[in-house]
């Protein structure tokens, strides 16, 4: 290959290397978003196989902080909420004797793309990166039958789980929006003597006339 031919060779290398203004921005925009995301700590999973025990820690230098930090993406200030989700987590992590931590810090990371408020939506998000995971591995045992059986079963759990998961994405919204609800008067009468009449009061729902 002459030196021209390796030059040539090298100068599609690099532009084929180089990003694209977009792509910078984007770049730009994820590196900002992570500096200024409150994330918590990787959850860290040890397996005693003589005593059957599963221990759930954090992989970072201050056990505090990582608990804190955990509990702020949980959208909880309650111990007791705390420990036991962590310990139903970590679970969703182990096979048998074998922990997969990748799959419990997949759930964590659902619930912090959901930010929870509170612990009924923390539970709801736990929830649906659950599903989400179930789902995914029936699909995947889906494109691997051998026979009608095993497709007709894996079709029934791949249909269940798919529309539990568009249930609880609607349930969630259902919860979020009664914090939203506002009271909106159509009408308002004044009758003789100062009193007021207001109809068709909504809060949620359809009040009759009142006095």
């Amino acid at each position: 290959m002459s030196n021209a031919q390796k030059d040539k060779g090298n100068e599609l290398r690099t532009k084929d290397s180089e990003l694209t203004q977009a792509e910078t921005n984007a770049v730009a925009d994820l590196k900002e978003r992570k500096r200024s995301r409150v994330r918590a700590l990787d959850i860290k999973l040890d397996f005693d196989e003589e005593t059957r025990r599963l221990t759930v820690g954090h992989k970072g230098k201050d056990p505090h902080a990582a608990c804190a930090l955990a509990m702020h993406e949980l959208g909880t200030a309650d111990d007791r909420f705390f420990e036991g989700v962590m310990d139903q987590v970590a679970t969703l992590g182990q096979q048998g004797s074998s922990v997969s931590e990748t799959a419990s810090n997949f759930v964590m990371s659902v619930v912090a793309g959901v930010r929870p408020q509170d612990e009924i939506e923390s539970m709801l998000a736990i929830q649906m990166g659950a599903i989400h995971q179930a789902t995914m591995m029936m699909a995947r045992r889906l494109n691997h039958v051998k026979s009608l059986p095993q497709q007709d079963s894996a079709e029934r759990a791949l249909n269940k789980l798919a529309r539990t998961f568009t249930s609880q994405v609607e349930t969630l919204k259902r919860y979020r929006s009664k914090a939203d609800q506002t009271v909106r008067v159509e009408r308002v009468e004044v009758k003789e003597g100062g009193q007021a009449i207001v109809g068709n009061v909504q809060n949620g729902g359809r009040l009759d006339d009142k006095k």
